[in-house]
């Protein structure tokens, strides 16, 4: 009886001798292994996703570098700070040195296992309350990352100010052809910058400390452990209560303990970050981006508010709802049959990586009596068009247009006399320009003085 291709996937990786492609299903294999590959490989992939556009529609040298600074360090907090802190620095390290020597292994062990898992599991009962004190400590300890998420556009203020004695965002946009410097406002950009970073580093000790307290005693106390349930994961809490007053939703369930999960992930046995923790690293962001963009100038603050809350939306539901959208469409044409599959309640599966394709073209190979080379080439190629559709559509539309749009809007608004500066816009006039704008269409700000 010959396999069913379902069964393959979860197969050993293929170890026979691989083909060499050549041309476009070279690329294209180049591209899938790209999107499946270490940390350092992803960092590359996704910093150039977004400083390219951005890099193509650069305003001036002061506009290039000061996003160029942005993004790379950005790329860095988002694909190296979670596992370097969460998995090395803390769970293996800080967090394992305050545990009692004979359970140090297990806890290490044990805490990339979700709450709930250890509360099943047949560990005693001290060991379950320290791993799920400790995993709130690490939480706590991992403060650290949306708070220099949030500090990052005041970084950028600092380093465009120190490099290029600019502050004015008008002239780092190449808006203002006088180029003219408020040294007033300087002083005021680099004040509020370095009271932000300072403030940014105390968080963080403070973040870690409190989190290795925790850690260390807060096993013994039922209030410790209770506060640690409700901060890993706070969407659980939160459907209990609406459970009481009558609303009983699995889908809200679901949504709930999906991106109100401050939890890691596990992958493997691994730290791994989750939905819950990316929302609010991106929601931090945001406030900080336009924090520090009001310092500059308000055509800074509404440049900010025309592209980044998209963006942050986009990251947090739009890339999974896109890629989940296109793959359901795939599978109701009966495309792709040999990768994009259905689970027993409906629900698209997992689909394979780049490593069990051969595994899958060795199979069908001997089904249809062809060559592994050319039906692994297929794979290639059907594979790249699951994952390379949304990874455009994430360059075109949220990398291009969407930056595009936004700095026209800006250009659009300084010719119109929106510059403070120039042309003295009170409160009023400010917040009828932004309600009657396309963009902010509903949005009332009250703009700072």
């Amino acid at each position: 009886m010959i396999p069913s291709i379902q069964n393959i996937q979860s197969t050993p990786n293929f170890k026979g001798t691989l083909p060499k492609f050549k041309g476009k299903t070279k690329l294209l294999d180049k591209f899938l292994k790209s999107q499946e590959n270490l940390s350092h490989t992803r960092f590359i992939q996704g910093t150039l996703t977004n400083w390219f556009p951005k890099a193509a529609l650069s305003r001036s040298i002061i506009d290039f570098s000061e996003f160029t600074f942005l993004e790379f360090i950005e790329s860095g907090i988002f694909y190296f700070a979670a596992p370097l802190l969460g998995e090395h620095g803390f769970r293996k390290g800080l967090f394992k040195a305050v545990q009692p020597k004979k359970l140090q292994d297990k806890v290490v062990k044990h805490i990339p296992q979700s709450v709930e898992e250890i509360k099943n599991s047949k560990l005693n009962r001290e060991l379950k309350n320290r791993l799920i004190t400790t995993k709130a400590g690490i939480l706590l300890g991992c403060i650290t990352v949306p708070a220099l998420e949030y500090a990052l556009g005041f970084a950028k203020n600092l380093f465009t100010l120190k490099v290029f004695k600019v502050s004015d965002f008008n002239n780092v946009a190449n808006l203002n052809k006088d180029k003219k410097e408020n040294h007033e406002q300087q002083k005021r950009v680099e004040t509020h910058s370095k009271q932000v970073l300072l403030k940014t580093g105390i968080l963080s000790a403070a973040g870690i400390g409190s989190g290795l307290a925790l850690a260390a005693f807060g096993h013994k106390f039922k209030a410790a452990r209770k506060f640690s349930e409700i901060i890993l994961e706070p969407g659980i809490q939160i459907s209990k209560l609406l459970h009481k007053i009558g609303i009983n939703s699995k889908k809200t369930d679901n949504f709930l303990k999906d991106y109100l999960k401050l939890d890691f992930v596990n992958n493997n046995g691994k730290l791994s970050l989750s939905k819950g923790q990316l929302a609010a690293t991106c929601i931090t962001g945001l406030f900080g981006y336009s924090a520090a963009a009001k310092d500059r100038g308000k055509l800074d603050f509404y440049e900010v508010w025309t592209r980044v809350p998209l963006v942050v939306l986009y990251t947090i539901f739009g890339s999974a709802l896109l890629d989940g959208s296109f793959k359901k469409y795939l599978a109701k044409r009966g495309k792709f049959p040999e990768l994009i599959k259905r689970n027993a309640d409906g629900t698209i599966a997992s689909i394979p990586t780049r490593k069990d394709l051969p595994k899958i073209a060795e199979k069908l190979a001997k089904i249809n009596n062809t060559t592994v080379e050319k039906e692994l080439s297929e794979l290639i190629k059907q594979k790249s068009i699951i994952t390379g559709v949304p990874y455009l559509f994430s360059i075109l539309v949220m990398g291009f247009t969407l930056s595009g749009i936004s700095r026209l809007w800006t250009q659009y608004r300084y010719n119109h006399g929106f510059d403070p500066y120039k042309a003295g816009l009170n409160d009023k006039q400010t917040e009828k320009f932004v309600t009657t704008s396309p963009v902010f269409e509903g949005f009332k700000h009250k703009t700072a003085q």
